[in-house]
């Protein structure tokens, strides 16, 4: 099971969680790229404490939504979010060719990631944006879009879970505006990954989700991340990435 964390959040003095310690323990970074957060001194630090602990670099893209770190749904034109897609990835590339490594996966950010669930327009758009720059894999909530249109594309599609968010009995993320969107009881997000091992997903009702999820993610902004991490590696046992 690969173990993955969003990073490089912050914006310029602003910092956002422990990518550092987060480094030491997941398999994969998704790293922001400027358009939620992020600016290229902290892509750049990131992408050198990546390739310094041999984690694979993933681009997270996102609408561009800095004042609202990207959790607002934005309507855009499916040409230029392609376009956008592109650029984000080309400056992560950049910036992890200068640390010796490069950008090996994308994986769409807060409201984006969310629209492609349902939005085929907006996926085969971020689908198009990343097969513009190689063909790379894309990671999703299985049985989304986005999943489809990468598969159609000749992309690798990669089914991902989350540790600390909630689940509906759809299979789909809780919106965070509800007060069981976050997991933040360290017991609680155990449990998950121990049963995403069997391929199980307990929904906010108590229903079970079947799922054959390649990669976990555990969120750098929530609270106690890094000890989730910690706990989450330990429980799956053995964490390796999926590229």
């Amino acid at each position: 099971m690969d173990l993955n964390s969003d990073l490089g959040e912050g914006f310029g003095i602003w910092k956002l969680g422990d990518d550092t310690a987060l480094l030491g323990i997941i398999t994969s970074a998704n790293v922001a790229c400027g358009f939620h957060a992020g600016d290229p001194r902290t892509m750049r630090q990131v992408c050198e404490e990546a390739a310094k602990n041999n984690v694979k670099i993933g681009a997270q893209v996102s609408y561009r939504d800095l004042a609202g770190f990207g959790r607002r749904f934005i309507d855009a034109d499916p040409i230029e979010l392609a376009d956008e897609v592109l650029y984000q990835i080309g400056a992560l590339d950049a910036c992890a060719r200068a640390a010796g490594t490069e950008v090996v996966y994308v994986k769409p950010h807060g409201a984006l990631y969310n629209a492609t669930v349902h939005h085929e327009k907006q996926a085969e758009a971020v689908v198009n944006g990343a097969k513009a720059f190689k063909d790379l894999p894309i990671l999703g909530l299985p049985g989304s879009q986005l999943l489809e249109k990468a598969e159609k594309a000749g992309l690798r599609p990669v089914q991902e879970a989350f540790a600390d968010r909630g689940y509906t009995p759809e299979g789909t993320l809780v919106p965070r505006s509800r007060p069981d969107a976050l997991i933040t009881d360290p017991a609680k997000i155990i449990e998950r990954a121990t049963r995403l091992l069997a391929g199980e997903i307990v929904a906010v009702d108590g229903s079970i989700i079947k799922t054959s999820a390649e990669s976990l993610c555990v969120h750098g902004d929530t609270p106690g991340a890094v000890e989730h991490a910690r706990a989450v590696k330990e429980a799956l046992g053995v964490v390796r990435s999926f590229t």
